[in-house]
């Protein structure tokens, strides 16, 4: 989110303030001035330093990803670094998770310059502490510390001021030489925990397009005994989203298996993001014959963690609202503790932080519904032991899965196969106002602690809001609003529309509507866009793509309704 500050009386222009995101900074290139991006940083910084966490005469490290704004931003925020009292350590282009997690080995803050995996006209900025992300607790203190900051440099006279007009360095500063050691370390974390040669005999197409871990995820795949096809590099910056994985984006995947097979058999595709923390992963299933290669199946991330999971013997999971209700069914199969956050990994790196504080379990994991993966705890792997790294990450995902197919000598496709049969999609529309959006949300959630209900035929109301603990029924006047919302919700979600009854909702992160056929709908508002945005589940992927395009539907879907009747 971005909104309009007063100006300094030395700039040409209406500053426009960078907020935070569900993770992270992010904002339109334009408004990412040297100046708006030395003010974040170094607000960050000083936050960071005043409680502690690093030390003046300390150094930061820094890195970005391929955009072609990175490289001017990350020499904004070389400047703010240096005006910190600390020096620098030039990372070079590598993923997010590379960064954190030498970061937090050797107890540095990060600064990461990417705007992960949205259109190059944007660009972002990722802070981490000395123990990793920076979480929603931190957001108010660095805020303020931005805003002492904003304060300061919007009083330098034009002749005092590091910045000219435009908000650009009059000086900017020549970056430091690449130093290797995260990108070493990086590659160091899973060649020495999977075995050595544990993929051989696989071939494996890597997308690249402009993911900044396109080489090091190919190198990775060849240690690890891989044949590794490189393909589809791009010199211009390729949004990849892998939580919205378009029919034109697979067209081009299965374009490149049939492009590059060479007349021989590939086992998988793989690719991440643009700051390589979300992974794309798919099978490609053989089709007897056919040399050019076979179809290929991609694997939502919500699922595709799944996997990580139980190869990495996870025994506690944390997992936001919007995932597929598959990662449900599973855990429950399997009597693993399973715990909802809301959505955006300082969430759910904060419950896993919880559970490990609990002392009772051992191996703690997390993820999003865009694949990245995130470990809470120490894990053993193969001998080895797997360090704690809990910030989204695209490797582990794609190693687990390649590596629990090989062992068990079937493909990805088969593999997959053995997970619950739920699918699901998600879209959104614009130009919903965010005003408009809390009032939707306080139509449709009704005022107290509790989070999730059951509701029965008979009209009771259960509160499902503790895992583990017997649902105690509601009394009215609680029970009387959650039925109320009931109503409400079902004059959206009709039979008409082939909707029957709800029996469960939860309100952690937007609504979330459970049905009596096993369907789920959730409408969430953004945040801090405006936007409102629509996911579903449901057991064949016909009626959750159906789910969401009738709550798209322009100008009488779902959601349009419930902006002209909810707000």
């Amino acid at each position: 989110m971005t909104h309009s500050v007063p100006a300094a009386p030395f700039l040409d222009h209406v500053p426009v303030a960078l907020a935070f995101g569900t993770s992270g900074l992010r904002g339109l290139v334009k408004d990412i001035t040297d100046l708006e991006a030395y003010i974040n940083v170094k607000g960050a910084l000083r936050y960071l330093l005043d409680s502690g966490d690093i030390r003046r005469g300390g150094s930061v490290v820094l890195a970005g990803d391929l955009r072609p704004s990175t490289e001017r931003i990350m020499r904004a925020c070389a400047q703010a670094i240096v005006d910190s009292g600390c020096s620098i350590e030039n990372s070079g282009k590598i993923p997010s998770p590379a960064l954190i997690l030498h970061a937090v080995a050797t107890g540095r803050a990060g600064v990461m310059v990417t705007g992960s995996h949205i259109p190059f006209d944007r660009n972002g900025i990722k802070l981490s502490k000395s123990a990793g992300e920076v979480l929603k607790s931190d957001e108010s203190g660095i805020t303020r510390e931005v805003e002492r900051v904003r304060i300061e440099e919007y009083g330098q006279t034009a002749a005092r001021s590091a910045f000219a007009p435009s908000g650009m360095l009059k000086s900017p500063p020549e970056l430091s030489p690449v130093d290797g050691a995260a990108e070493q370390r990086y590659v160091r974390r899973y060649t020495a925990c999977f075995a050595p040669g544990g993929l051989e005999g696989l071939r494996v197409l890597v997308y690249e397009h402009s993911a900044v871990g396109r080489e090091l995820l190919g190198l990775i795949l060849r240690e690890l005994g891989a044949e590794v096809v490189a393909a589809g590099r791009a010199e211009t910056f390729i949004p990849i989203d892998t939580e919205n994985v378009t029919g034109e984006l697979l067209e081009r995947l299965q374009g490149l298996v049939t492009d590059h097979a060479g007349g021989r058999r590939i086992d998988a595709l793989v690719s991440t993001d643009g700051d390589s923390d979300r992974p794309l992963v798919a099978a490609v299933m053989p089709t007897g014959t056919d040399s050019l290669g076979g179809q290929v199946r991609f694997l939502p991330g919500d699922k595709l963690g799944i996997v990580v999971a139980e190869y990495l013997r996870a025994d506690a999971v944390a997992v936001p609202i919007s995932a597929n209700d598959a990662v449900e069914r599973r855990m429950s199969e399997r009597g693993l503790r399973l715990e909802k956050t809301k959505i955006g990994s300082p969430y759910v790196i904060a419950k896993m932080a919880e559970m490990a504080r609990s002392g009772a379990h051992e191996r703690i994991v997390g993820w999003e519904a865009n694949g990245g993966f995130l470990v809470g705890s120490a894990i053993a792997i193969g001998g080895q032991l797997l360090g704690a790294l809990p910030t989204r990450d695209a490797t582990l995902p794609i190693l687990a899965n390649l590596f629990a197919a090989a062992e068990q000598r079937i493909g990805l496709s088969a593999l997959w196969d053995r997970l619950p049969a739920r699918y699901g999609c998600a879209g959104l529309i614009d130009d919903v106002p965010v005003a408009v959006s809390r009032s939707i949300s306080a139509r449709l959630i009704p005022p107290g602690d509790v989070i999730e209900v059951e509701l029965d035929t008979a009209g009771q109301v259960r509160d499902r809001s503790r895992p583990g603990v017997a649902p105690p029924a509601l009394a009215a006047p609680e029970a009387d609003l959650w039925r109320e919302r009931k109503e409400t919700l079902a004059r959206f979600f009709t039979p008409a529309l082939g909707f029957d009854d709800i029996v469960r909702i939860n309100v952690l992160d937007g609504v979330r509507i459970y049905f009596k056929s096993g369907d789920v709908a959730h409408i969430r508002p953004s945040g801090n866009a405006p936007q409102l945005r629509i996911y579903a589940n449901s057991g064949s992927q016909a009626r959750a793509d159906g789910i969401v395009e009738l709550g798209l539907r322009e100008p009488d879907g779902i959601l349009r309704r419930m902006e002209r009747a909810l707000s």
